[in-house]
């Protein structure tokens, strides 16, 4: 899927569970579930964090949808978060996790228990028709949602 599509899908579900964030962790909440959203793509020249020269050497080694594109890794990353920087966690499991779930939906799909070579994948074209309909109802969803959120604290 497009990153646009990955933001709006995370957006929702970010919008969904703020309320259950404790107040002084909302905006870290946000910013690393947003963030963390972009972050399995760092293993093509083509993401906007994977443009970036220091990431391009990771590249050389991981290739597109390998390791990086796992539950697996997800999984150790978010225990490594827990035990050392436990605030950031949830952001990144949510963020990293919906980036993950919505790739398994499309036709190449992932591996996600690598280094199992089962691929899971559906029948969503990256930036298809049936992707631009996803994004506009999570669009319009999330500026509703937004709305919402705004107008109960006033």
């Amino acid at each position: 899927m497009l990153i646009k599509t990955h933001l709006m899908i995370t957006l929702f579900f970010v919008l969904f569970l703020i309320d259950s964030v404790k107040q002084e962790y909302k905006f870290v909440f946000v910013l690393v579930a947003l963030i963390a959203t972009y972050m399995p793509d760092i293993d093509t020249k083509f993401s906007t964090f994977g443009k970036k020269k220091p990431l391009r050497i990771i590249q050389f080694f991981i290739k597109h949808r390998g390791i990086i594109h796992s539950f697996t890794f997800l999984i150790l990353i978010t225990l490594i978060f827990i035990l050392f920087l436990p605030v950031v966690s949830l952001g990144f499991f949510l963020g990293y996790s919906i980036h993950l779930f919505t790739d398994s939906l499309t036709l190449t799909g992932i591996r996600p228990f690598y280094p199992s070579k089962k691929r899971v994948s559906g029948n969503i074209r990256t930036g298809g028709k049936t992707e631009i309909l996803i994004f506009v109802i999570f669009l319009l969803t999330d500026l509703w949602l937004l709305i919402w959120k705004i107008s109960s604290i006033f």
